[in-house]
Formats: C-alpha cells, sequence, structure tokens
C-alpha cells in the first residue's frame, strides 16, 4: 500500500514557517505543521484572522494576559484610569472594600475588635516574656504593627495575623543559642541582644514571605494534598489542646520548669502532675469559664433574629467579667496566674532601622531560622485564611497573601524586637473540637477509596507533628509532597496505540482489546503531555519497557514478551511545548536508534525507523533548533499515524 500522502520537501517547510505570521501562529499552534494538503475545508485570509484573533482573546481571559501596548496607545484617559484602578484593587484589596464599607457593620466590628484584643493582647504579651525571652512590649507591637498592614493588603477578612507561639517559639530558641554563643546572660531589664536579633529574624522572614509572593510561588501551598493539610490541622489541635491543658489546672509555671520537649512529653507531664499539684481555683474558673462560653454560644443559637442578642460577644463577656472578679476577690493570692503590671520599654527609639547598630553581624546564623518561620508562618496562614475564605465565601490568592504577610513582618521589624506574626487557627478550645471533629470523616473517605498514599502520608504528618514538632511536622511533609509530586511528574503518560478493526481510528491499547497492532514490529507511543526536563529524563527506560514487554506489568528481570521495534512511532498530538533540556534528551534518544540502525555490532537486529507524528508548528520549531529535524530528516515528520503506517508498509524493510 503506498502512502495517501507525500512528505513536505524542506523548501516547503522553510516557506510555510518563514510566511507564518505572528497572529497566526497561535492558530496554528494546535495544528499539525503537516498542513499543506490539509483535508479540512479551505478557509480564507479573513477566517484565518478572526479565528486567529478568537484564539488569541481565549488564551489572554485564560492567563489573564493584559495587551499593555493597546492600553498605552489608547486615546481614551478614563479607559487608562479604569484599567488603573482595577489593578489596584486586585493588588491593594482594602481599596475595594474601604469604599464600600457599610456603618451598619460598624457595631458588630467593634465588639469583634475589641474581643480579639483581650484575648490577643495577654497572648501576644506571654509569648513574648515566656517562649521568646523578650519585653511584653514586643508581644504587644506584634500584635498591633503587622496585623494593621495585613488588613490593607491581605486577602482574607478574618485571619488574625499576630504573634504565634511556635513561631514565637522558634525565635526565642534562636536567641538563647546566640546569647549562649557569645556567653551572655539574660539581662534584667533592658535586652538589647535578644531585640536586635528579633528584629533580623523578623525582618529575614518579611523578606522571603515577600519575594515567594512577589515572583508567584505561593503554589507551595498547592503541592499540599489535602490529606496532609489534614494531618497538620488534626496535629495543630492536638497541640493546641495539650498546651491549653497546662493552663486550665494551673501546671504553667511548672511545666516551664520541667520544659518538656514535644508534645507528648507534655501530656505524659500533665497526666502525672493534674492530681497532686493542680491548683483547685484556677481549674474550677476554667471549667467554669469553658462552661460559660458554651452555654452564651447555644443561648445565643436561640436568638438569630433578635440581633442585640445574637451579637452578644461571649469571649469580650467570659474575659471581662473573670478580669473584674479576680481583682475583687484577688484571685491572684489563691495561686491563679495573672498577668499583672507590664513594662512598656524597649529602651532605645521606637523605630529603628533592623540592621543598624552592627545587627547585620546576626544575618547568617538566623537565616535558617528565618526561612523556617516563613514556610511554617505561612502554611498555618492559608490553612485558617483558607477555612475562613470557604465558610465565608471569599477567594483566597495564595501569592497576594505572602506578599501582605511579607509586607506586615518588614514592616513590624522596623519596631524594635518586633516577634514573626502570621496568621493561624485560633487558640480557643471549642474551635479546637471542630478541627478535630472533621477527621474521622476524611479517614472513612480516605479508607473507602483506598487512598493509602493519601491515608499514609495524613498518618505520618499527625505523628511526626505530635511525637517530634510541628516544624518538623511541616518541614518533613512538604518535602514528602515535592517528592511525590516530582515521582508523579517524572513518569511520561504515553501510551500504545492500536488501530480499531475497519476502521482508521487509533486508540489505547490498554483501554481498547480489540485494537490491534498494524504491522509487526512496528511500535507506536502516544505522549499524552508535555515534555520537559523532569518527565523526559526516564523516557528512554520507560520506551524500552514498552518495546520489551509492551502494556504488561512485569518486572524487568523477566524474559521480553515482544520482539524488538523495527519502527518506533511517537504521536505528539497532545504534546503542545518542548522545553530546551527535553529536546536535548530526544535528540540523543534519537541518536541512540540511528546508532543501533548503522552500527556494525547491530547488523543481525533490525533497523530502527523513528516517525514523529502531529507534531504541532511550536514543537516542530523546537525540534528545528535543537538539531532532530537533522538528525531524522523532513520525511519522519508526517501528518497522521495512517500517513506513516503507509509509508512503512511501502517501503522496503532490512531482514535478519
Amino acid at each position: 500500500m503506498s502512502s495517501s500522502r507525500s512528505a513536505p520537501s524542506h523548501a516547503d517547510i522553510d516557506r510555510l514557517l518563514a510566511s507564518s505570521a505572528p497572529a497566526s501562529s497561535a492558530a496554528s499552534a494546535t495544528e499539525s505543521i503537516m498542513a499543506i494538503d490539509a483535508v479540512s475545508p479551505r478557509k480564507t485570509i479573513e477566517d484565518d484572522d478572526e479565528e486567529a484573533e478568537q484564539r488569541t482573546g481565549l488564551l489572554d481571559q485564560e492567563l489573564g494576559v493584559v495587551d499593555y501596548r493597546s492600553i498605552a496607545s489608547s486615546r481614551d484617559p478614563r479607559r487608562k484610569r479604569n484599567v488603573l484602578a482595577t489593578r489596584a484593587k486586585y493588588y491593594i484589596p482594602s481599596l475595594a472594600w474601604i469604599p464600600q464599607y457599610s456603618w451598619s457593620l460598624l457595631g458588630g466590628d467593634f465588639l469583634a475588635g475589641l474581643t480579639v484584643a483581650c484575648i490577643l493582647i495577654p497572648q501576644s504579651i506571654s509569648y513574648a516574656s515566656s517562649l521568646a525571652k523578650l519585653n511584653p512590649a514586643t508581644g504587644l507591637i506584634s500584635a498591633a504593627i503587622p496585623g494593621i498592614v495585613y488588613a490593607f493588603l491581605g486577602t482574607s477578612r478574618q485571619l488574625n495575623v499576630a504573634p504565634e507561639a511556635a513561631l514565637s517559639l522558634l525565635l526565642g530558641q534562636a536567641v538563647q543559642q546566640i546569647r549562649h554563643d557569645m556567653g551572655q546572660e539574660i539581662p534584667e531589664g533592658f535586652d538589647p541582644l535578644g531585640l536586635a536579633i528579633a528584629s533580623v529574624i523578623t525582618l529575614q522572614a518579611g523578606l522571603f514571605s515577600f519575594m515567594l509572593g512577589f515572583f508567584r510561588l505561593g503554589f507551595i501551598d498547592v503541592v499540599l494534598s489535602r490529606a496532609l493539610l489534614r494531618g497538620f490541622i488534626t496535629a495543630v489541635a492536638v497541640v493546641i489542646l495539650i498546651e491549653q491543658l497546662a493552663p486550665v489546672f494551673g501546671l504553667t509555671k511548672l511545666m516551664r520548669a520541667a520544659d518538656p520537649e514535644n508534645t507528648l512529653q507534655k501530656l505524659h507531664f500533665i497526666v502525672t502532675h493534674v492530681w497532686e499539684h493542680s491548683n483547685a481555683l484556677t481549674t474550677t474558673i476554667s471549667a467554669l469559664s469553658l462552661s460559660s462560653l458554651v452555654f452564651l454560644r447555644w443561648f445565643k443559637g436561640h436568638f438569630q433574629k433578635t440581633w442585640w442578642i445574637y451579637r452578644l460577644p461571649e469571649v469580650l463577656i467570659v474575659v471581662g467579667l473573670s478580669t473584674f472578679l479576680s481583682g475583687q476577690f484577688r484571685w491572684d493570692k489563691g495561686g491563679v496566674d495573672i498577668l499583672g503590671a507590664v513594662s512598656v520599654s524597649t529602651g532605645g527609639r521606637p523605630i529603628e532601622f533592623p540592621l543598624g547598630n552592627n545587627n547585620w553581624k546576626f544575618l547568617h546564623p538566623t537565616t535558617s531560622t528565618a526561612i523556617l518561620i516563613a514556610v511554617a508562618g505561612f502554611l498555618d496562614s492559608i490553612v485558617a485564611a483558607k477555612q475562613n475564605g470557604a465558610r465565608y465565601g471569599h477567594p483566597i490568592s495564595p501569592n497576594r497573601e505572602l506578599v501582605a504577610l511579607g509586607a506586615a513582618n518588614l514592616v513590624g521589624s522596623f519596631f524594635p524586637g518586633a516577634l514573626p506574626a502570621y496568621g493561624s487557627i485560633t487558640s480557643i478550645l471549642l474551635v479546637v473540637y471542630s478541627l478535630i471533629a472533621e477527621t474521622p470523616h476524611d479517614v472513612l473517605y480516605y479508607w473507602r477509596m483506598s487512598a493509602w498514599v493519601d491515608l499514609g502520608v495524613m498518618t505520618l504528618t499527625f505523628v511526626l507533628s505530635i511525637v517530634w514538632n510541628l516544624e518538623a511536622g511541616i518541614v518533613v511533609s512538604m518535602v514528602l509532597s515535592l517528592l511525590l509530586v516530582v515521582h508523579r511528574s517524572a513518569k511520561t503518560r504515553m501510551t500504545i496505540l492500536g488501530r480499531i478493526p475497519g476502521t482508521d481510528r487509533w486508540k489505547p491499547l490498554k483501554e481498547n482489546p480489540e485494537a490491534e497492532e498494524p504491522v509487526s514490529g512496528v511500535l507506536i507511543v502516544r505522549i499524552r503531555e508535555n515534555l520537559d526536563f523532569a518527565n523526559t529524563a526516564q523516557l528512554k527506560e520507560r520506551l524500552r519497557r514498552l518495546e520489551l514487554y509492551g502494556i504488561q506489568r512485569l518486572h524487568p528481570s523477566e524474559e521480553p514478551t515482544r520482539q524488538k521495534a523495527s519502527v518506533l512511532m511517537f504521536h505528539l498530538a497532545d504534546v503542545d511545548s518542548v522545553d530546551a533540556s527535553a529536546a536535548q534528551i530526544f535528540h540523543e534518544l534519537l541518536e541512540e536508534y540511528r546508532v543501533r540502525w548503522f552500527a556494525p555490532s547491530f547488523t543481525s537486529n533490525r533497523g530502527v525507523d523513528v516517525y514523529l507524528t502531529h507534531v504541532n508548528h511550536r514543537a516542530y520549531k523546537t525540534f528545528a533548533k535543537a538539531g532532530i529535524v537533522e538528525l531524522i530528516g523532513v520525511d519522519a515528520f508526517r501528518e497522521t499515524v495512517a500517513d506513516a503506517i503507509g509509508l512503512v508498509e511501502s517501503t522496503p524493510r532490512h531482514t535478519d
């Protein structure tokens, strides 16, 4: 049987490439470059131009591409202002919500802010003094300045940006290590060394977060699977629960003296000391406070239509009432831990350049801590932001979140001793229960779906976070996720094609048992994704397995079930792009097949011819630049598989 279509000459292809206008190249990118003898109806120049414009417009809409040249050349100044205003509102969300703010929400927002402040102020002071080992005033600064900056730039409307326990502890450990290396003790009053190290760490964490967002690397949250996030969220809930048990039973000072390292040790400490050393008054107050919160929330749920009852801030009521009763009855004399008087002095000027006063020498020893804080803080922030976004129906942009969090910490670092501030899942015990309650549903779902990898990832993340610490859980989980992504992307998706009997349709043999390979010794492989450096590295080994074992999954030690291919065809309709590294590897692969053809030591083997079909314009240009066209010849590029098969059947083949 002869070929139904003749291969184009070098001159034809050169004329085709030279005559391709920029506007039409996008339209021809999805067509075979062998379109000289196309079967489709002939199109006029006007049709081609219209189709190219439509495709270009759709592509621009999909990728968010804006023709800034047309905007700049526009004579309508209002259009320019509208575009700039739209972009400004996108990157600075406060420009959109501030003008549209409804004053009817002011009362509820004021109560919400007052409630958060009542919780945040003592919490941040505690983190600064107890965990970071710094002046309590640094906690106040860190609870105020970064949150204000984030309010103007962040995409989450409910995220609380303030110091976190885990991040404050990391900073405190870094300060303690540097202080130990320098042979200094913790001073009683002003601590310039601790303030300087904290400012440098916060500066680096903010800069690293900002650069990740600026270069659009917020996808690091995308590579984290839902199973991994579920394991991490559950671990965070358990850690928060155990952390809160110490103050609930009045064991905070005793636990601080014992200094257990991980969550399991803290749990063991609480269980062994709760009966002998717990404070009865503290335990009673904790139980009554928690019961009051539960009761008030239940009570409000029955009066949703009565706004003044539904908007009662139960947390503010409990905190305010507890503070009043503590002062009236002097609970501190009964062994209840209270905040007491707080010094707000930071020694020097209120605003200083973080790297001034020779602070740059702390950059190198604190960089790893800053990077870990930035990654851990972003992960915790994006989990909380997406939970709030899903609950209240507004989108969250990871890249803009990184920019907002980075800017918040960069500004905060100019205030001496400011702690890194990121969003977090609230540490209220009522929310902990809701976080843990969702876990059994996900476990049962993965079990029912036989998703053992996801179940294993979730379990590993949870166990590491509990047994070791949250930072280890974050780091190992991210590395594991990246390895899984690389492992899956490194395997080029390809399959062997066969012809459906009685038709001219070519389908995968694995999915269509009735499909048949038309010519003995001809291997037709369809590559079903773009080629890049990651998925092309193992292409040679994957092709060898297909050549020897076909679609059967056999161990490499087994005897081959197929004869070696004498003709290799690549169906590349799904390959839209080929990067430089992939083209280089592909060139080396094809060169090896040519060596098999010409080398004297392989004269006993049948020769291997290579054909590439359904190659689009963009991929062909890459192959031409990489020397593949020159290596295998223009005749090896065919429009369809049927065209290539016809040529193979009409060409005499070498025999053994």
